[in-house]
């Protein structure tokens, strides 16, 4: 494989772990900041625009898992995806602790 295809395994791994919060929090009909609140990332944005933004995550992340070709052939790959979607999840969870006080 080349270089590319782990770029696109990484990012696919963030945008399919971002998909997570966001579907669920829109699907439970609760508000959840996205980069379209204001302010952007720290605002909360409506269920709607949550089930929307994640689905948009889960469209691209398939495709950059397929493009990055992620087979359970290739350990690299699959570790390389699983490093993406550990770094959003952390990030998630330190950034969004205080969403509520915004």
């Amino acid at each position: 494989m080349q270089w590319y295809h782990y770029f696109s395994d990484f990012w696919a791994g963030m945008f399919l772990a971002n998909f997570v919060p966001h579907f669920i929090k829109g699907i439970a009909g609760d508000a959840f900041p996205t980069p379209f609140a204001k302010p952007p990332g720290k605002g909360l944005s409506s269920p709607l625009v949550n089930v929307l933004w994640a689905l948009l995550n889960l469209v691209v992340g398939y495709l950059l898992f397929r493009f990055g070709k992620v087979s359970t052939n290739d350990s690299l790959s699959v570790l390389i995806c699983f490093v993406g979607f550990t770094c959003i999840s952390i990030f998630g969870a330190m950034n969004f602790v205080h969403k509520d006080k915004f």
